[in-house]
């Protein structure tokens, strides 16, 4: 079984020192004109010359005239509002090497989120090429510039933490299996000195089974993961699910919609980065993960329609179709996370592709008990990049749960609005007034643009990380 492991830095072309860095001069729209205008004429000519269009997101090779000369070598244009796209696209179009950001930068610009932004665009997942591939040159960029050590520190925790959580969701699902998972999360429990625990076997099937509902089919065992860092500051919990392949069960899917079913993880591979966000920065909080992972497979111990399961919390579930299992191992979590009364407790899920057609691919659905807290996730989705749309816990929808031959259906009979009745099963979980959120993810990019590649992608990471350093404060 392929590993996993998390990168560093300097795979992501991130590094401390600017030793023989050539000169990247970053320049808003705004303040282009002005600097070429006051620049030596070999260098307009050569602007000119090489038809360079002063946009967002574009940069331009600079002639140089000698060893000794202080002109940049390069200059690229960033707009504030879009830093963090505009540098990914930049680092695609300079030439492999070391580059340093020429100063004094306007003050609108963030050098954390253009080191960010260069970052996520030497992403590549190149696990089973190395023997083809020659080894890939990376652009380097020099925190140099960004002299406060926790700001570098939440760059390259975010940074390695997207990466972490690309890799897991590109591992295919015979290497990235509940066992692969447990790997990777003992691999970064072990990285920061945390805590972990894992049960599978007898105790699971007694403690959590729904959990082991779902994944006895499969050759590989289900388990929970519980990683706890921390000790100082407000609880915060994450969840995520953690289905490893989606076969659909019995309701098996057709082949074309099982065909990205190794993507079923993706929720557990956002809370594994987020938490590596979250030490690196070393944010004084009190932080749980728990991964209920499993895989959905076909056999003669798979649940069937219309079962009646039991779950952590003692309430029988009716299994309305087999192919909503995320659900139901989330529910065993959720239960066991409010045992421990967090301050805060999220869980990340691809769980509907009813949010993918109300919002697309790209936007993932938040859900949330409070007010307050949506507002707060949905400011720091804003301030760092990464979108967010709240959708809502409409409670008439909750009949719809309540339809089958016990107190709660896993899905109710209606064929509409499954990523808010999806959200109400978990809240039956969670409770109305734990300050919990839910967000349903794509967790996927079905094409690549500059940092975000095709194949697995960190969604709703940097928004949550956001979120979570101002509630540490």
């Amino acid at each position: 079984m392929t590993r996993f492991p998390l990168r560093e830095p300097d795979e992501l072309g991130l590094v401390t020192d600017d030793l023989d860095a050539r000169s990247l001069r970053l320049l808003t729209p705004q303040e282009y004109d002005a600097w070429r205008d006051d620049a030596d004429a070999p260098t307009r000519d050569w602007i000119a010359a090489s038809d360079f269009v002063a946009k967002a997101g574009k940069a331009c090779l600079l002639p140089a005239i000698s060893q000794d000369s202080d002109r940049d070598d390069a200059v690229g244009i960033v707009d504030p509002a879009n830093a963090i796209w505009d540098a990914a696209a930049i680092a695609t179009q300079l030439p492999a090497g070391r580059w340093s950001v020429a100063g004094p930068c306007d003050p609108a610009l963030d050098l954390a989120a253009i080191g960010l932004g260069w970052a996520l665009a030497q992403y590549r997942f190149t696990a089973y090429r190395k023997a083809k591939a020659p080894e890939r040159a990376v652009r380097e960029l020099s925190l140099a510039a960004i002299s406060d050590d926790a700001a570098r520190r939440r760059v390259t925790g975010l940074a390695t933490g997207t990466a972490f959580c690309r890799d897991l969701i590109n591992a295919p699902p015979n290497h990235m299996t509940p066992a692969g998972l447990e790997a990777a999360a003992r691999h970064l429990a072990e990285r920061f000195d945390a805590v972990i625990e894992v049960t599978a076997g007898a105790a699971l099937a007694s403690d959590y089974p729904a959990i082991d509902t779902v994944g006895r089919a499969a050759e590989i065992a289900p388990r929970l993961i519980d990683l706890r860092w921390g000790d100082n500051g407000p609880k915060i919990t994450l969840i995520g699910k953690g289905i490893t392949f989606d076969s659909g069960g019995l309701d098996l899917k057709p082949s074309k919609a099982m065909e990205l079913m190794k993507k079923d993880m993706g929720g557990a591979a956002t809370v594994l980065g987020l938490a590596n966000a979250v030490m690196m920065a070393g944010l004084p909080v009190q932080l749980r993960v728990l991964v209920p992972t499993a895989e959905n497979a076909v056999s003669s111990k798979s649940m069937r329609p219309l079962d009646v399961i039991d779950t952590r919390a003692g309430l029988p579930v009716e299994v309305g179709n087999t192919d909503a299992e995320g659900r139901l191992v989330l529910a065993d979590a959720i239960t066991l996370a409010c045992e421990d009364e967090p301050d805060f407790m999220i869980d990340f899920a691809t769980l509907t592709g009813a949010a993918r057609v109300a919002l697309g691919t790209e936007l993932p659905a938040l859900f949330a008990n409070r007010d307050d807290t949506a507002a707060g996730i949905l400011a720091a989705a804003a301030a760092a990049a990464d979108p967010l749309w709240r959708l809502p816990l409409f409670e008439p929808y909750e009949r719809h749960l309540d339809a089958g031959h016990v107190a709660l259906s896993s899905t109710g009979p209606s064929g509409y609005g499954g990523a808010i009745t999806a959200a109400l099963f978990l809240r039956r979980f969670a409770g109305k007034d734990t300050n919990w959120a839910h967000i349903d993810v794509m967790a996927w990019n079905l094409a690549g643009r500059p940092g975000r590649p095709k194949g697995g992608e960190a969604m709703g990471l940097r928004a949550l990380f956001t979120y979570i350093e101002s509630l540490a404060g």
